[in-house]
């Protein structure tokens, strides 16, 4: 018995001979393509950034001290991949836990009961603790939620926030809320936190 192709059978089939067909592994390998160069895109950022800052640091004799969360100690990570990054980083915290940001960096409970761990205030807190406790002159905190658990409606998923701060001047803090998975929330974190230190060193 013959089948008898209908037209939108016979188009995929011309197509298919003609070699323009397009099969799911092929669509896939764009797409993993397509995910690949977007992240080298965004780890050129960040190198960018970091080197940038590097160069900030230095030409302004200033020392530079992390305290972080979500983060896991990242922007420390691409900090220190720079040759000759002992010269202005200072040190860095990776406070994970309430008690870690309580302990190392001075935190107070009462502010991490009422606004919780990513919050304005504690973001602040956490910038001026890491001064308090190292050698250096100007901070950067980041507290956030990266995921995928862990968000509520209040603060979902990509909630972050960023302070920066220095000796003799205002502690500031900018909220974010980034989209896309884990490693990208963190990547866009970084890359966030990069650029609002560079924009605080410039106003000194």
């Amino acid at each position: 018995m013959k089948y008898d192709l209908d037209k939108h059978e016979k188009e995929i089939l011309e197509d298919f001979e003609k070699g323009e067909f397009v099969s799911v592994d092929h669509l896939k390998k764009e797409f993993k393509l397509a995910q690949s160069a977007a992240k080298n895109f965004m780890t050129n950022q960040i190198k960018q950034l970091a080197e940038k800052l590097s160069e900030q640091l230095k030409l302004q004799q200033l020392k530079l001290v992390t305290a972080e969360s979500c983060t896991g100690g990242g922007l420390s990570y691409w900090l220190t991949s720079i040759a000759g990054s002992s010269a202005w980083f200072e040190r860095g915290f990776v406070t994970y836990s309430n008690l870690a940001k309580m302990e190392c960096l001075g935190v107070s409970e009462k502010t991490l009961q009422t606004f919780g761990s990513v919050s304005e205030k504690t973001a602040l807190e956490m910038a001026e603790g890491a001064l308090k406790n190292s050698d250096a002159d100007v901070s950067v905190a980041i507290t956030g939620i990266a995921g995928p658990d862990g968000g509520t409606k209040e603060k979902p998923v990509g909630t972050v926030w960023i302070a920066v701060g220095g000796t003799n001047q205002h502690t500031v803090a900018k909220h974010f809320l980034f989209s896309g998975d884990r490693l990208q929330i963190r990547e866009s974190t970084i890359e966030e936190a990069l650029a609002l230190l560079l924009s605080f060193i410039d106003s000194k």
